[in-house]
């Protein structure tokens, strides 16, 4: 889905208050998500994430009535239109600052604290685990004949392996709701203090899933160690010391290498960063620089 594709479901969608050409692109990744007047709206790239829209409008609900601060819905189910789930949302002041590790760690520790929804509860819906591998396969048809197949055949394999291995951890804390995408761009910094943002990989898993993230941005994407230490200080403990730290970034790192595939078609950059990261996988070099995509 393109941006152009994205802005017709719009359109259509009909959600705006203005055209949807006016709208304003914030992002295109998974979702396409445009903001106008004092509304933001998700456009899915296709209709297997109406599932994922539908249950991230709940979590708004709930994460409002347990008195987490995040992102608010601004309509109570999805659209689905012309195939593409679409999804309202109130629009966030603009940000103060830019989210920092430490406000990620403080919004982490509140939802860590919650139990998973209860079944008396009103927004009564069930959190699912934290499937972070069930996109590979997803992401490997999108990319098609772009990719080597002999790379999707080797993510396949390694998708597979750190299944079966993270099935097996024990967990050092008690698992419960997480986060999904642990990352400070998940976090908005209004002038009432930190946000969480981009609910759809909210799950009920081990707590650790969150933790690793920010691991892996030190260890992959160039994130300093004073801003990894302020992340684990305000959170207050450290996941590189459990055992399983490393079975989790595997399963992260191979559903990071398959995410960036599927913009290879149309994107030669996603396409070189896709190689460099099979490679550094291929090669066992946990010290290959990744970048963002």
């Amino acid at each position: 889905m393109d941006e152009a594709r994205a802005r017709d479901v719009l359109a259509v969608a009909g959600v705006l208050p203005g055209p949807a050409r006016d709208a304003r692109l914030l992002a295109l990744g998974e979702n396409a998500v445009f903001a106008a007047g004092d509304l933001v709206v998700k456009v899915g790239r296709d209709a297997e994430l109406l599932d994922r829209a539908r249950r991230e409008l709940a979590v708004a609900l709930w994460l409002a009535e347990s008195g987490v601060p995040a992102v608010r819905a601004a309509g109570p189910e999805p659209l689905l239109v012309e195939g593409h789930p679409v999804t309202v949302w109130h629009r966030l002041p603009d940000p103060v600052r830019p989210a920092e590790p430490r406000d990620l760690a403080e919004l982490l520790r509140l939802l860590h604290a919650l139990p998973s929804p209860s079944p008396s509860h009103a927004s009564s819906f069930d959190l699912p685990p934290r499937d972070l591998l069930s996109g590979v396969e997803r992401w490997l048809r999108l990319a098609g004949d772009a990719i080597d197949p002999a790379d999707a055949a080797y993510l396949r394999e390694r998708r597979d392996g750190f299944a079966t291995a993270a099935a097996a951890l024990t967990p050092h804390l008690p698992p419960g709701p997480i986060h999904g995408d642990a990352l400070p761009r998940n976090v908005h910094i209004g002038p009432d203090g930190p946000v969480l943002i981009d609910l759809e990989t909210v799950s009920a898993d081990l707590r650790e899933h969150d933790l690793v993230v920010m691991a892996l941005s030190h260890d992959r994407y160039g994130l300093p160690a004073a801003a990894y230490d302020s992340f684990t200080e305000a959170y207050g403990w450290d996941v590189r010391e459990w055992p399983g730290c490393s079975v989790l970034r595997g399963a992260r790192e191979t559903a990071s290498c398959a995410w960036v595939a599927q913009h290879a078609p149309t994107n030669p950059k996603a396409l070189a960063e896709f190689r460099r990261r099979v490679a550094s996988l291929r090669d066992g070099d946990e010290t290959v620089r990744w970048y963002p995509f």
